[in-house]
This record gives structure tokens, sequence and C-alpha cells, in this order.
């Protein structure tokens, strides 16, 4: 068993993370710790709130990537959104409608 020690400097310890971001296969907390630790020094966080945000900046890196991968690997010609829509081409599109639709509320009502 690894004994683990305590009172480590601030340069020791910012290598310590960096190695086991890198071991963990964590790279945005590798990439965002400093600044993320920074605001929470200044926003006096507890650790259990730096933790927290730390990781949900991971877990959103992660879903962003992953929806990333996922619209390449379906080989989309080309990027696609409802706010880049032009409603002025074809006239008898009501974009009040289509917002109403991209709610989603109707699937929500069954």
């Amino acid at each position: 068993m690894t004994t683990r020690h305590r009172g480590l400097t601030e340069p020791a310890a910012d290598a310590a993370i960096d190695a086991a971001c890198r071991n963990l296969r964590l790279p945005t907390m590798r990439g965002q710790f400093s600044e993320l630790a920074d605001a929470a020094a200044r926003d006096q966080l507890t650790y259990r709130g730096f933790l927290a945000e730390l990781l949900m900046a991971e877990c959103d890196d992660r879903n962003r990537r992953r929806s990333e991968r996922r619209i390449k690997a379906a080989g989309f010609p080309r990027d696609k959104a409802l706010l880049t829509f032009d409603f002025e081409a074809n006239p008898h599109i009501d974009p009040a409608a289509i917002h109403t639709l991209a709610t989603c509320e109707w699937v929500k009502k069954g």
C-alpha cells in the first residue's frame, strides 16, 4: 500500500494532479484545474463545491465531444441548426410553428 504525504507544495501538488489526470485520462480536468482552482479560491467554494465544478466540467466536455463524434460518424454533409434556417427561402413555413415544435412539448404531452 502506498502512503500519501500531506502538505505538498503548490508546484508538487500541481505536478501530481497533472500526472493523475493523465493516468486517469481526464483531459478536461487536467486542462481546467488551475483556472477552476483559482476561481474556487476567489469565490470561496468549499472543497465539495470545487470538486463538483471540476467533475461537471469534465462531464460536460465529454458529452460535447461524444456528440461531435456521433455527428461526424453519421457523415452528415454539413452542420445544420434550426437557428440558421432561412424562413424567407420558403414563405409558406410558419416560423412560430417550427419554433413551437422545436420545444418538443408535444412529445412530453404524448
